[in-house]
């Protein structure tokens, strides 16, 4: 009889002693523990399995679980006498900051002091005998959520040092979900002050801290190292193209055969690939995420299990607001294509707005993106990466992503589609822009046009949404040479019965037209002198079934001739 599948396990000991189904993953401490790192900063998307790690991790050493060695028996780890010995002889202080999302810098600080102050309530005994002095005592009871900040980032160095007296044994320090407050920061608008209260604390916790024994941090992102790392010179850094550690995180394809088997569904197994296959961790493929995984093995169901777990508000926001460039690189990832790019992995929020380059680490690190090839350049020190969308359940989370831009106004943009299609330019310029008034806030509408030669990040977010509303159906390209140039969007049918479509658009220049309908025949006119119907031709669509359609711009105004 296959072992119960119990969804949101976070708890090593809670899913042991119900028998739940576990993959066994206890080879992760052997390989932590001889690696001897004094801190490791572990990288991986949501849903990996960071959490569980981690308090499987704080479980096998931590002194309060001393004896417990029927947690891990008949698991890799409890094969060897050296690790039997090893389990339950340390102390260890394990926080995660998964739940630090203050909409501001006062809230953020408040959590972490929260947090703090409870690891040190766990250890309250402290206080009794001569192991601490009066006047440490008095510093101990001062850790609450209303601590100042030189109470606060000297904390976990001073708990340290307490429990290694107490002890007689250096201290194991976990930190998950290290990065959550970092992210909130910046999508909240305090990233300094965080950034600056956080290098401290990391500082006095993981450099200066003569009795910490070693450390593990994770989280999604790799944050640079000016920002927060810059005083820890002993970090050792894992992220998603290293080969340390990359089985421990993720179930392996052998694992997820031998899971499916267990369950009766082996003959599903080409549909799960195709679905949940794709990550890719340093040179190990063929990696599923736990979370569909486990999913698919309580319903049986095909479903975006992983996709849809939390809010991807940031990765919206980036895509959304990007640039023309961020947003023509987002419809060739959606048609399969690869983005060949010099990357660094490190994320640096502040560049998030100003930088693709940045935008596509912070995809790669959350798993949206997976390389299929990474080269090293070591002549300039430049890495290359060969990027693709990860698997279907991604592809598909960023279709909706997309089709949620326009749910303002959802018929609206239904009924322009339509239009599109039937050639009824009445009803397109119609719904256009009621279109355009709705979600234009959330796009630039090129305000100042005489900066740019087209309209800018609201154009390329309609055209990522009919590339999703028309797939299947059409295939849409954008900015490409056809003819004696390069035109804006290219509908090409994918059967004999629709239209093709090419579709010109343009902001009004008052210097250089008088009216907007001046500004849509300025565009069809660029149509027929470029002759970009040349690439459709060519692909033997006849002339009279190609469709063209100028666009003028001008504000939230919008003309279609």
């Amino acid at each position: 009889m296959p072992r119960t599948v119990g969804i949101g396990h976070q708890n090593f000991e809670q899913l042991i002693t119900n028998d739940n189904f576990y993959i066994d993953k206890t080879g992760f401490i052997k390989e932590w523990w001889e690696n001897q790192d004094m801190a490791t900063l572990i990288t991986r998307p949501r849903r990996f399995g960071k959490t569980l790690t981690m308090s499987m991790t704080e479980q096998f050493f931590s002194v309060k679980y001393a004896g417990r060695g029927d947690l891990f028996e008949g698991l890799t780890i409890w094969k060897e006498e050296k690790y039997r010995k090893l389990q339950g002889t340390y102390p260890v202080i394990f926080l995660s900051f998964a739940d630090v999302k203050g909409a501001d810098f006062c809230i953020s600080h408040k959590l972490i002091c929260e947090l703090i102050a409870r690891e040190y309530a766990r250890n309250v005994f402290l206080l009794e005998g001569e192991c601490l002095t009066e006047q440490e005592k008095e510093a101990f009871q001062r850790k609450t959520k209303d601590m100042g900040d030189v109470d606060a980032v000297l904390a976990l160095n001073q708990l340290s040092e307490y429990l290694f007296r107490y002890y007689g044994k250096k201290v194991i320090i976990l930190l998950d979900e290290y990065d959550t407050p970092m992210q909130e920061a910046y999508v909240n608008g305090y990233w300094d002050d965080m950034a600056t209260f956080t290098r401290i604390l990391f500082n006095a916790t993981f450099k200066t801290n003569p009795y910490l024994e070693r450390a593990i941090m994770t989280g999604i992102a790799r944050v640079s190292k000016e920002s927060i790392f810059s005083d820890l010179n002993n970090l050792t850094v894992v992220t998603t193209t290293s080969d340390a550690y990359a089985e421990c995180f993720g179930f392996t394809e052998p694992e997820v055969w031998k899971a499916l088997e267990e369950y009766g569904l082996s003959k599903e197994q080409e549909a799960v690939k195709r679905w949940y296959d794709g990550f890719i961790f340093g040179t190990h493929r063929d990696i599923y995420n736990p979370w569909s995984i486990l999913n698919f093995l309580k319903t049986g169901k095909l479903s975006a299990y992983w996709a849809n777990t939390s809010s991807n508000s940031l990765v919206g926001k980036l895509i959304r607001e990007g640039s023309r460039e961020v947003k023509e690189t987002m419809e060739d990832l959606l048609e399969g294509k690869t983005l060949r790019i010099e990357l660094d992995e490190q994320i640096v929020y502040g560049a998030l707005e100003g930088d693709e380059n940045a935008i596509w680490s912070l995809l790669l690190a959350s798993g949206y993106l997976k390389a299929e090839s990474y080269t090293f350049c070591e002549e300039y020190g430049s890495e290359e990466y060969e990027l693709v969308l990860t698997n279907r359940e991604v592809r598909n989370m960023f279709h909706n992503l997309i089709k949620r831009w326009f749910k303002e106004d959802r018929p609206s943009y239904n009924g322009f589609i339509k239009a599109l299609l039937c050639g009824n330019r009445k009803e397109m310029n119609i719904y256009m822009n009621k279109v355009a008034l709705a979600t234009f806030s959330s796009f630039d509408t090129g305000k100042k046009p005489s900066e740019a030669t087209e309209p800018e990040r609201f154009y390329h977010g309609f055209v990522l949404g009919l590339l999703v509303e028309l797939r299947g159906r059409y295939t849409l390209t954008s900015n490409r040479e056809s003819g004696f140039g390069r035109y804006d969007v290219m509908l090409e049918p994918c059967g004999k019965e629709d239209p093709a479509i090419i579709l010109e658009f343009k902001v009004h220049e008052p210097d250089e037209e008088r009216t907007l309908e001046e500004t849509v025949q300025s565009a069809l006119t660029q149509i027929e002198e470029k002759h970009y119907a040349a690439a459709l031709e060519a692909r033997g669509i006849e002339p009279e079934r190609i469709h063209k359609y100028g666009f003028a711009f001008e504000g939230k105004k919008v003309l279609i001739g």
